[in-house]
């Protein structure tokens, strides 16, 4: 049975059909195999398997989730998953008209898939693939089980997909932002000297889960060091502190850095952050609906060429979401390697990005702030917008 494009049984599609649609007929592909956790969340409307969400990898194989999307036809529509997503099902059920929950590895999720794409017609069609999240032995089954199909990359694609956030999605990501904010601060008051780098990280961990967050990670830097890593370092008074953590609320990341001190601020640390601050202004102000995302990076750019600080300090700016670097990609290779196939394009609004300044001080240490800011008509809106000055150790 064909279904016309737009017209459709199903009334609870947990994403704007018209725009995927969209998107498909531009990228050539007529039924999409997400395969990738981000992906196969966004298009089940948030789901995540929690018993696979640290760890992929079960028996000889590994969970291997896939949405099968029909451009027009979601209808036709499948989840194949594992076998104990039946209950999930239960509980609350799948959009999609068909769900097989029958999967232990790669292989069986991978014919399942194949099956399907064959039931509804599509053996020969355009079919987008994830080549970073498919595994040689699921693809290498798909090619040969349907030797007639074009298999092609829809990683693009699916990136401009989640690149606009919608309502829901702005309010989990200001959800993260503000409990990972709250989260680091509550750890900068608690930590005092001799304290150590292991054991600020251990705390944040449990602020942040005691706050409904899944923390993720934590660089940390004490006094003039610039190693971000773990360690027996201990706090002293007179130093400052970089806490940059990663940690997410129901899938979307919240991503921040604040600053602390062990005793008071002195004027040059104060007029170090100010330059950091700068920066990071010059940037905001940039920020809008309409604006090129080359032109915020290059004004932000351009302020700290001219600050004393340049020699020894960076700005990098970058989209997020379900994932830490997602679209607008807005600068190439910088740090992550990817193209910056955005920085020509105007920003949109609802686009998230995560704006930051880094200095690596050589004497006064690690110095950095990194915000999350959502495009808006009219400018931006900032998420955990607070902290951002010298926070004091020792406080709580």
């Amino acid at each position: 049975m064909n279904i016309a494009p737009g017209k459709s049984a199903v009334s609870n599609i947990p994403f704007d059909q018209a725009r995927v649609d969209r998107l498909m007929e531009e990228a050539g592909i007529d039924v999409l195999l997400a395969t990738s956790k981000h992906n196969t969340q966004y298009l089940l409307g948030g789901y995540k398997f929690i018993f696979f969400a640290a760890m992929d990898a079960i028996g000889h194989s590994r969970y291997l989730p896939i949405v099968v999307y029909e451009k027009g036809g979601p209808d036709h529509a499948a989840y194949i998953g594992n076998r104990m997503e039946g209950g999930e099902h239960q509980n609350h059920p799948f959009w999609t008209p068909t769900l097989h929950a029958a999967c232990w590895g790669t292989l069986d999720a991978a014919n399942l898939a194949v099956e399907h794409v064959r039931k509804i017609g599509k053996g020969g069609a355009r079919i987008g693939i994830e080549p970073g999240f498919l595994p040689s032995d699921a693809y290498a089954l798909i090619r040969r089980a349907l030797p007639d199909a074009k298999l092609i990359d829809a990683t693009d694609m699916l990136e401009r997909m989640r690149a606009i956030k919608t309502d829901a999605e702005l309010e989990k990501l200001r959800t993260a932002s503000e409990l990972i904010t709250d989260s680091m601060l509550a750890t900068i008051a608690w930590a005092r000297e001799g304290t150590t780098k292991s054991e600020m990280i251990e705390q944040l961990r449990r602020e942040e889960t005691n706050r409904g967050a899944h923390f993720e990670y934590c660089l940390l830097t004490l006094g003039s060091s610039h190693n971000r890593a773990s360690s027996s370092q201990a706090w002293r008074n007179g130093e400052v502190l970089s806490i940059d953590s990663g940690g997410n609320y129901h899938g979307y990341i919240g991503d921040l850095c604040r600053m602390g001190i062990l005793g008071e601020p002195d004027a040059e640390l104060e007029d170090l952050l100010a330059e950091v601050e700068t920066v990071q202004q010059a940037a905001f102000s940039k920020v809008k609906a309409g604006t090129l995302g080359g032109d915020m990076i290059a004004h932000a750019e351009g302020v700290l060429k001219t600050s004393k600080v340049a020699p020894y300090t960076d700005f990098f700016a970058h989209g997020m979401g379900l994932i830490t670097h997602e679209a607008p990609f807005l600068m190439t290779n910088h740090p992550v390697t990817y193209e910056g196939t955005y920085a020509a394009k105007p920003l949109e609004k609802n686009m998230v990005l995560s704006v930051e300044t880094t200095m690596l001080h050589p004497t006064r240490g690690f110095i950095k702030l990194e915000d999350t800011v959502a495009v808006t008509d009219a400018g931006h809106v900032m998420f955990g917008d607070r902290g951002r000055g010298w926070n004091k150790g020792g406080t709580a």
